[in-house]
């Protein structure tokens, strides 16, 4: 299977956290995304969390990667590009499985999801537990002197709703 891959360095500033997301959703758009799809919404809030997290827990710059699987499919967007194939050409970039998301920091300090608990008021320790949430899968590695923290989303993801699966009883328990 073919892989587009693109990527972004992400400086070690909070604000980068926004330029990631803005960068994201034109890559997604690129690839023929709708921006209000469900999983733009899900890609952009599973990015903003891992680079959130690479950026304020190692305080080093990080490299933001997304890698589009490619194929031709019966269902493939329309090429209507200028200078595009002509009509009934379809863009090589359909995609054809799960969207991979990859942050690689400097830290080589294992990525641990926290629970941020009945604290409705907390500000962090949700950001992981998020990404388990809304991705098919993820995971981290060793990768030089740092790690890289990785995910997957299908192409038939559900809106990002992460409150959906919050056992809310459970919560308001002492």
């Amino acid at each position: 299977m073919q892989v587009l891959q693109v990527q972004l360095a992400v400086q070690a500033d909070p604000a980068e956290v926004g330029r990631a997301r803005r960068w994201v959703r034109s890559r997604l758009l690129n690839h023929g995304v709708d921006p209000d799809a469900p999983i733009a919404e899900t890609v952009v809030l599973v990015v903003s969390e891992l680079v959130t997290n690479a950026v304020v827990h190692t305080g080093c710059p990080a490299v933001l990667r997304l890698c589009f699987p490619l194929g031709d499919l019966p269902g493939a967007v329309p090429d209507a590009s200028p200078g595009g194939a002509g009509p009934g050409a379809v863009r090589e970039s359909a995609t054809v499985g799960p969207l991979r998301v990859e942050v690689a920091d400097a830290s080589q300090v294992a990525p641990a999801p926290r629970h941020a608990g009945a604290d409705v008021d907390a500000t962090n320790g949700r950001g992981l537990e998020l990404v388990e949430l809304l991705c098919d899968r993820w995971g981290w590695y060793p990768d030089g002197t740092g790690k890289r923290v990785w995910c997957e989303i299908s192409p038939d993801a559900g809106a990002a709703d992460p409150l959906a699966a919050v056992d809310w009883a459970a919560l308001a328990q002492p």
